[in-house]
């Protein structure tokens, strides 16, 4: 009995203290809580915060209604003077149940005279956020109605070296409008961002529409935010036109470099704090590509998975018209390039990591036709661990297949970059069509390690083995006579007969970015030459020295040998004056006449060539 009273009394007191509680709550003067607000203020932004008055609108509710002036945040000292935010007056219905257990749950707001002033430093640090993970965008209030007057919004972001000024209204009759003037990368739009009212509306899904318009970007998306104002939950529908992925890249900050211009459209949906891109398609100048993304943010870094498809690729159009010109220029002043300068460094790409396809069906050269024909690979990050394995390039005949290794793990400020490259069952004709009278199949292998921003740094800094191996062709008589020293066949020979190409294996010994051609043989059916010297890196310049002999007796043999200089691209055949002097000319003549003949040349071991140069 004592027991039961005991229970009694003590629910009798919980409901007590339960019910004052309530009544506290429902009668509260929430004007006295301006320092306490205020404080909480300070303690986010960091700044004196003054709020004029808060004063409560209603006598008794759960659902209060509180009218706060004068409100004053001033600007953070590095990102200039003036104000964060002030505001004229704010009335605020909300929830007064959720602060039981500290969640602030406003139901309805109406605003007169604010103006926010948000900056974002190139450093990344947002005048707006705490810099404890209260800056990463986003809402997820579901407010029943907003009324909005006499208000803007400044905006100014030199990491992505962008900026607007806006005005910004709402009411019951034309909902959610901003619209203004900015500026993207240096290039000037005009900005407008529509939503329909959101009273009455519940937590039913809220149609927007924003756009920026200018001479060099343009961007428009429509969709719906899963309730109003929650940007934690959208799907939309986005089409872009720029003047290159740099221009665009000035407002999704994907990372993105300068190109020919560009029109892409995809369908987006957003599920903080993911993004799932998917019927992406466009053009980048004459390249037309598909694709999808999906973009995932965990523990402070991205992580990418997808593919993107061309179906038809100019690799001239990812640069754009000043890079290309600068690349043309660079190659009138040193020459033509094998090794192509493509940037490599990943420094800045610290955060992101994942894996995407890439597929080429077609590429074409805007200078005449390609010696590639296709692309397909994979591209893997992993906390600046770049790889490109499985990577395919087609040829004409044949392709390239290996991977490229790309390391700038541990603070490196340049990557170290590793290349294991094979070409398999190509021919002459595919790799260099301008020697359209030498013909055979061609395999070659390329591996390298060294360092530099760029491919042609890394390769001119490497070290490591090339190969590369010929057989099974043909090339004329005149020209394997040539190679052989053997002047007489040279200037007799019928121009339309051919010589059997053995072999021609070329295998380059690379030592900080020095090859030693080792071996370098040519074997025909009528002769065989041989060379040494270097090929050095990245100026890709050719000290060779080629001596040769023919495989039978010949009545005119010149003895000496030819060098070979200028640049892989651009080869230079030096014959030594003593070679063509008259006097040499006719010692050959007086060793035919006596019948004295040099030793001539044998077939060399093709099959154990071939395994020297590619490491099989």
């Amino acid at each position: 009995m004592f027991a039961d009273r005991r229970l009694h009394w003590a629910a009798g007191a919980i409901l007590a203290i339960a019910t004052v509680t309530l009544l506290v709550l429902a009668i509260f003067p929430w004007g006295a809580l301006r320092s306490t607000i205020e404080g909480r203020l300070r303690d986010r932004f960091g700044q004196a915060t003054m709020i004029g008055s808060i004063e409560r609108l209603d006598t008794f509710s759960f659902d209060p209604t509180i009218r706060i002036r004068n409100v004053r945040i001033p600007q953070v000292e590095w990102a200039g003077r003036g104000d964060l935010a002030r505001v004229e007056q704010a009335d605020v219905t909300f929830h007064a149940l959720p602060l039981l257990i500290g969640r602030f749950r406003p139901d309805s707001i109406r605003i007169r005279g604010m103006h926010l002033a948000l900056v974002r430093a190139a450093d990344k640090r947002e005048n707006w956020s705490s810099g404890k993970g209260g800056g990463s965008g986003g809402s997820g209030a579901r407010l029943t109605g907003l009324t909005v007057e006499d208000s803007t919004i400044s905006y100014r972001d030199a990491k992505a070296d962008r900026s607007f000024t806006a005005a910004l209204s709402a009411d019951t009759s034309r909902g959610l409008r901003l619209s203004g003037t900015g500026i993207v990368r240096g290039s000037p739009v005009k900005i407008a961002f529509t939503g329909t009212a959101i009273e009455g509306l519940g937590n039913r899904p809220w149609p927007f529409t924003a756009k920026i318009d200018g001479p060099a970007l343009g961007m428009e998306a429509r969709g719906t935010m899963d309730a109003p104002l929650d940007t934690h939950g959208m799907t939309l529908d986005l089409t872009a036109r720029a003047s290159d992925l740099k221009m665009l890249d000035g407002v999704i900050e994907a990372g993105l470099f300068g190109t020919q211009p560009v029109r892409l459209k995809a369908h987006v949906r957003r599920e903080s704090p993911d993004w799932i891109i998917t019927g992406l398609s466009g053009t980048i100048g004459g390249s037309d590509l598909t694709g999808r993304l999906d973009v995932k943010k965990r523990d402070g870094r991205t992580n990418l998975a997808g593919d993107v498809a061309f179906g038809t690729l100019n690799f001239d159009d990812l640069s754009t018209n000043s890079g290309l010109a600068k690349g043309r220029a660079l190659e009138r002043a040193i020459g033509p390039r094998l090794i192509p300068a493509t940037r490599i460094n990943i420094g800045k790409i610290d955060r992101t990591d994942g894996t995407i396809t890439v597929s080429a069906k077609r590429i074409v050269d805007s200078s005449g036709p390609s010696t590639l024909t296709s692309l397909a690979g994979k591209v893997t990050m992993d906390r600046q661990l770049l790889l490109f394995s499985p990577l395919r390039i087609g040829l004409r005949e044949g392709a390239i297949t290996g991977s490229i290794r790309v390391d700038q793990r541990g603070g490196r400020p340049e990557p170290l970059v590793t290349i294991d490259l094979a070409l398999r069952n190509s021919n002459v004709a595919a790799i260099a069509g301008n020697i359209s009278a030498v013909e055979g199949r061609v395999d070659g292998r390329a591996r390298l390690t060294g360092t530099g921003d760029t491919i042609r740094e890394a390769v001119g800094r490497s070290s490591g083995k090339i190969g590369l191996f010929a057989r099974d062709g043909s090339l004329p008589v005149k020209i394997a006579a040539m190679i052989g020293f053997d002047a007489g066949r040279a200037l007799t020979a019928d121009e339309r007969k051919r010589a059997a190409l053995r072999c021609m294996a070329i295998g380059l010994d690379v030592r900080n970015g020095v090859g030693r051609a080792d071996p370098l043989l040519i074997d025909t059916s009528e002769s065989q030459s041989r060379g040494e010297g270097t090929v050095s890196f990245p100026s890709e310049a050719l000290a060779i020295r080629l001596t040769g002999a023919p495989k039978r007796d010949t009545v005119l043999r010149l003895p000496g040998s030819v060098s070979v200089t200028g640049s892989i691209r651009a080869p230079e055949i030096v014959v030594p004056r003593e070679v063509k002097s008259a006097g040499n000319i006719l010692k050959a003549i007086g060793r035919a006449i006596s019948g004295k003949h040099e030793p001539v040349a044998g077939d060399a071991n093709c099959a154990a060539l071939s395994a020297r140069v590619l490491g099989r």
